[in-house]
């Protein structure tokens, strides 16, 4: 399995938009990486999913007993990796490890606090194989964000590609990978702002399906100024980054009495104008924007993009790369450089005090 240090990884992905789990195949030596190509991916049934996004509005120190969603939730995550086994027609022996992000519930790091949900040694006792997860709590516990945490790869991946760069991920939660000129030391990340779980939970809400397909419900509606005005008044947009957010940290408050069409031309109109923003947080504008998440499938969002940003916003299919499973790409990348001792994050993605590393690594029990 081992090549000059390059180790094969599966790479697991639960984002906040809550949909189900992404797996995608890398192999890496931690500074450079091959994507193998195969990838699956496990719906959330809707009940499931309800369950998940209950626990969101929980108090974080007084949450219900949640043992049975945590056992489904690892189950599931084993189904992706025996799915993407199958579809690459590879046994298990042939991968090193597993990167297993889980499903962030609750994210507050000025209160030191993140929380993935996953049980990593039943994941390895389900698959067989050596298991990494809970990333994000080294992080936080040294003072940085714990967010956002796929900048590393995003670096490794764009060595080839004319800088300065921005990588977009617009999820449930947004967030920018900025990339200089001076290779992997030039770097900026920060979450920008709710992405898409605002206008996510609006449709989801007036009973229009899980999210506003190809942005057709926001195409039809006109921006509210007052209210899109409202939301911009969130303190979060005046904090410097480094800087991330909870899922739940914004109100749809301010669209409420809107109608359906209106609320999302606004939400997405809000999302947009975030996104804008992070320009003046950036060392030089970029000459290009590469999007990946959701949000990229979003012709409304993305031709407004294209309209304010100053340059070229394509998605990340562009230059050869999965959108859909950029991010479990990312965390078999950062579970070998988590085996390896290699850093995580470094100040100016999460603004922890030094890089750092981080992961548990759990093996499969006799």
């Amino acid at each position: 399995m081992m090549d000059d240090g390059f180790l094969t990884a599966i790479g697991l992905m639960s984002g906040t938009s809550m949909d189900g789990v992404d797996a995608a195949l890398v192999k890496t030596d931690g500074h450079q990486v091959t994507v193998l190509g195969a990838t699956a991916f496990i719906a959330y049934e809707p009940g499931f999913r309800g369950a998940l996004k209950m626990l969101l509005r929980a108090d974080p120190e007084n949450m219900p007993s949640y043992d049975h969603i945590v056992g489904e939730l690892t189950a599931l995550h084993g189904d992706a990796v025996e799915t993407l086994l199958a579809d690459a027609g590879m046994a298990r022996s042939d991968v090193d490890v597993i990167g297993f992000h889980g499903q962030t519930v609750f994210h507050a790091p000025d209160q030191g606090v993140t929380r993935q949900l996953g049980d990593g040694q039943s994941l390895a006792n389900q698959t067989r194989v050596p298991v990494v997860t809970d990333f994000r709590r080294a992080d936080v516990a040294d003072g940085g964000q714990g967010a956002p945490f796929a900048p590393l790869y995003h670096a490794a991946r764009a060595r080839s590609l004319e800088r300065p760069l921005a990588v977009l991920n617009i999820g449930g939660v947004a967030n920018i990978t900025w990339l200089g000129s001076q290779e992997d030391e030039d770097i900026w990340a920060f979450d920008t702002e709710p992405g898409s779980a605002l206008l996510d939970d609006w449709v989801s809400r007036h009973g229009r399906g899980d999210y506003d397909a190809d942005g057709a419900l926001a195409a039809r509606g006109t921006v509210n100024d007052a209210a899109l005005a409202e939301l911009m008044m969130h303190p979060y947009f005046r904090l410097p980054p480094p800087k991330s957010l909870d899922r739940n940290d914004f109100s749809p408050s301010p669209v409420s009495a809107l109608s359906v069409e209106d609320g999302a031309a606004t939400l997405t109109a809000f999302t947009v104008r975030t996104i804008a923003m992070a320009l003046d947080h950036l060392p030089e504008a970029p000459v290009r924007w590469l999007v990946c998440g959701g949000g990229r499938r979003n012709a409304t969002i993305m031709g407004m993009l294209n309209d304010c940003l100053g340059a070229p916003v394509d998605p990340v299919e562009r230059v050869g790369w999965s959108g859909d499973h950029l991010e479990a790409e990312a965390f078999g990348f950062l579970a070998v450089r988590s085996i390896k001792g290699l850093p995580l994050s470094v100040p100016t993605t999460t603004g922890v005090a030094r890089p750092l590393s981080g992961g548990i690594l759990f093996q499969p029990e006799e």
